[in-house]
């Protein structure tokens, strides 16, 4: 008898159209809210990371279909001309190569092109050294060698060149020439810096390496199985000078490359 009448009066509370109406409204509440959540998750793809593949040296389709089986996206940007590079592959990305994005992230791609493209040059004069790495980027030129003078600012931009010749800001200068900075050196700094582990990387990401920690490239040797400019560009760096040690800013750091992945020593 007292479960036949719990039963009625759980019939009766059902039957009532305000209980009904928001027991209703609850569960559409959570329905929203777990569907919110299930939407932003598939927005922002949370948790969901691939490394950047190395696109260098592909042609345009051959870097349309590692990006697919890597799960990002590519869009060529920009050109530059590299007498020695093959017309239209891939000559820089960004980000670069082992960076960790989400999947279906777009890699922007700067291809060589067939004839010579040209560019204004900008006024670098007193940027910092980091606000002209990121112009000369955006205006497809490259970051060539660190000169140091004593000055009251360091890292600070004194004078920019190519090939030797001071380049004053609006002169027409080719895509993707490398542009010297000469860059102020305080004496109240302390002007060393440690050598990075560039082993394993290809030739532009061990220049971009030695750069973030204000060094130059020094003498450049490749082995004997490197015979053409396609090969360079692919082969890595197997062997450095002075890994770990204290230099002081500017300074050479000599580089090994390779083709073959057995001259390559493991971390």
């Amino acid at each position: 008898m007292a479960k036949k009448d719990t039963a009625k009066t759980k019939k009766g509370i059902l039957s009532n159209w305000i209980v009904r109406n928001l027991v209703l409204a609850v569960l559409m509440v959570i329905g929203l809210l777990l569907a919110a959540q299930l939407g932003m998750g598939l927005i922002t793809r949370h948790n969901r990371t691939v490394a950047v593949p190395d696109f260098t040296n592909m042609t345009v389709a051959e870097a349309q279909q590692l990006a697919r089986d890597s799960h990002v996206g590519v869009k060529v940007t920009d050109s530059v001309f590299i007498r020695r590079l093959g017309a239209g592959v891939v000559y820089r990305q960004a980000p670069k190569a082992g960076a960790t994005v989400k999947k279906g992230r777009s890699i922007f791609l700067t291809i060589n092109s067939i004839v010579p493209k040209k560019v204004v040059m900008p006024n670098l004069l007193g940027y910092s050294l980091s606000e002209a790495r990121s112009e000369l980027n955006n205006r497809g030129l490259a970051l060539g060698k660190l000169n140091y003078i004593q000055d009251i600012a360091t890292n600070n931009v004194l004078k920019q060149s190519v090939r030797g010749r001071t380049v004053r800001a609006g002169d027409l200068v080719i895509s993707g020439s490398e542009v010297d900075l000469t860059l102020g050196l305080s004496n109240d700094e302390r002007a060393t810096t440690k050598v990075p582990r560039v082993i394993g990387l290809k030739y532009v990401r061990a220049v971009d390496a030695l750069h973030d920690r204000y060094l130059n490239v020094g003498r450049v040797r490749f082995d004997s199985g490197i015979r053409t400019y396609a090969d360079s560009v692919n082969a890595v760096v197997y062997r450095q000078d002075g890994l770990g040690t204290a230099r002081t800013y500017g300074s050479p750091v000599n580089i090994y490359l390779t083709l073959d992945p057995e001259k390559i020593p493991a971390e």
